[in-house]
């Protein structure tokens, strides 16, 4: 590909943006800084009470249609929903208190509870404490309100947590100079807050300001939380001219961010070219060439012919791979990744290709949830990287795999997609 099929028309103040946007960082990708080691959910639609431990940077749900992969992903589209406004526009936009919470509860007596472990990452190695955040959300004479929103953690086995933010009803505190925690004879400096409505996180505000580092750094879980919803029309699109960084959860600007990523992080944009040969089949090269009327095309080189075919002329597994690949090189990955049903439209020899694509993006840092129904995607996994969503008494759980003996023993001689396909994988609602 030469330089003159994706050249740049930008003036100054766009390539200065640019400049700040991009960094000079040496790696080609900026590491994600936290990852969730557990979960606790109480009375949230299919959840009445459900507990996921040692939730590793890849973990694959797998479960029946309505056995609630989906609500799990959607605790932080929730979450994130309540941080941009509240949480009673985030439980009106899921149809209200009364439909959210999970069925047979005491609504003015019960809560709907979310704990959420997790680790900061200072890129030292050393193994920083757990932090937990954990909220209630009541209801009461018709309103919602946030019963107590808390989050703390303990260094090492000893000593008293440090509960650096601890609200209720709109009102409580938070300790402002967290990083004095663990020190002898240290005591926690707290700042008495209040905010404008008991249906208002607290990390919402207070998570804006450096000093309260351990909430700032939630907020930006999920603030940066994505959900894949690639539509295969939507990438086809030839979008205007623009700047995009990252790739929409439909992926309108896929086009968009190809270019941006030739433009800007060539590094990675060559890995996505050398891997294309093997990920899509008579694939060897992509472009996104910005068109006399102001828009992006991408063409796709078919080594099999001499001139390139436009996106929309590409078959739909070739675009939602490709999307996939764009995805999954984030040179700046996003904390926590949730993709539902990857293999949709894609052949299933290229689901393992899939499968190692998640895994490295993972290990790059960023943390990825996954929902399938594919025994050829799960052949790609390792045992402790698979749960199991299921009702019990009419309500969810999740357990690992890893946790079954059966599929544990049997899962040293045989991949665990053959397993599921011959119904060993009890566990997994088939």
């Amino acid at each position: 590909m030469s330089q003159t099929q994706l050249h740049v028309h930008a003036d100054f103040a766009k390539m200065e943006y640019l400049r700040v946007l991009v960094g000079k960082a040496s790696s080609p990708y900026q590491y994600a800084a936290m990852k969730i080691e557990s979960i606790h959910i109480e009375n949230f639609k299919v959840f009445k009470k459900a507990t996921v431990k040692d939730i590793p940077q890849m973990a694959v749900l797998l479960g029946a249609n309505g056995s609630g992969k989906t609500t799990f992903f959607d605790i932080f589209g929730f979450l994130g929903d309540a941080l941009q406004s509240n949480v009673t526009i985030a439980l009106n936009k899921r149809g209200g208190f009364h439909e959210v919470v999970s069925r047979g509860c005491d609504i003015d007596r019960d809560f709907i509870k979310f704990e959420i472990k997790f680790r900061n990452d200072s890129g030292s190695g050393e193994k920083n404490p757990v932090i937990t955040y954990s909220i209630e959300i009541g209801f009461e004479k018709g309103k919602v309100y946030i019963n107590r929103e808390l989050l703390k953690y303990r260094r090492g086995q000893r000593g008293k947590p440090w509960h650096f933010l601890d609200f209720s009803r709109g009102m409580g505190y938070a300790v402002t100079n967290e990083d004095d925690y663990g020190k002898e004879g240290v005591e926690a400096q707290r700042i008495q807050q209040k905010v404008t409505s008991p249906d208002i996180l607290a990390i919402k505000g207070l998570g804006q300001f450096e000093q309260f580092k351990a909430i700032s750094n939630f907020r930006t879980l999920l603030e940066k939380w994505y959900v894949s919803n690639f539509k295969i029309e939507y990438g086809k699109n030839s979008p205007d001219v623009g700047i995009s960084n990252h790739l929409s959860t439909a992926g309108e600007n896929l086009a968009q961010v190809t270019k941006f990523m030739y433009d800007y992080h060539r590094e990675v944009f060559q890995k996505i070219l050398e891997k294309l040969p093997k990920r899509i089949p008579g694939i060897n090269g992509v472009e996104a060439k910005e068109t006399e009327d102001g828009r992006i095309i991408l063409r796709f080189n078919d080594r099999n012919f001499k001139d390139p075919f436009v996106a929309r002329y590409v078959s739909d597994g070739t675009i939602k791979m490709f999307a996939f690949m764009i995805l999954l090189h984030d040179p700046e990955p996003h904390p926590l990744l949730c993709i539902e049903e990857p293999e949709n439209f894609l052949h299933p020899d290229l689901l393992l290709q899939l499968c190692e694509e998640i895994r490295e993006y993972s290990e790059r840092g960023g943390q990825v949830f996954v929902s399938s129904h594919s025994p050829d995607f799960v052949n790609g996994l390792n045992l402790d990287e698979l749960f199991f969503v299921n009702k019990e008494n009419g309500f969810s759980v999740i357990k690992a795999a890893k946790d079954d003996d059966i599929v544990a023993t049997l899962s040293k001689d045989n991949q665990l997609g053959w397993l599921w396909r011959n119904k060993y994988l009890k566990g997994a609602g088939l």
